[in-house]
């Protein structure tokens, strides 16, 4: 009964490694060519230097002088993407962050809040 064990699982083996180097678990590149491709985002950030006092949110409310065009819990989430191994929570004064630009409802620009710091 040993021997039939160990035979089938030397059959099983040598199928598993015959399939692999013919067909083979991984996708080929003529199969990646042609997949769609992923379009990112190129998110919209400007840098500016923390100072005293300064919040993520605080920033955020000056630059957009009136109410915030997203979420905060968005913000939040950008802000991390932009500025890695970076919590909100824990930004040090003097460092030099980037922080997301949303676009606003109305027609005018964001305020130049980088030139005023």
């Amino acid at each position: 009964m040993k021997r039939l064990f160990t035979v089938l699982i030397a059959l099983f083996l040598i199928y598993i490694i015959y399939y692999d180097f013919t067909v083979g678990t991984l996708p080929s590149a003529a199969t990646l060519k042609h997949s769609t491709p992923v379009k990112q985002e190129k998110k919209k950030y400007f840098e500016l230097q923390i100072k005293q006092g300064d919040t993520v949110l605080s920033i955020m409310e000056m630059k957009y002088k009136s109410s915030l065009p997203v979420s905060i819990e968005k913000i939040v989430e950008d802000f991390e993407q932009l500025n890695p191994n970076q919590k909100v929570e824990a930004i040090k004064v003097g460092k030099t962050y980037k922080f997301p630009i949303y676009p606003t409802d109305d027609k005018s620009p964001p305020n130049d809040f980088e030139k005023q710091q």
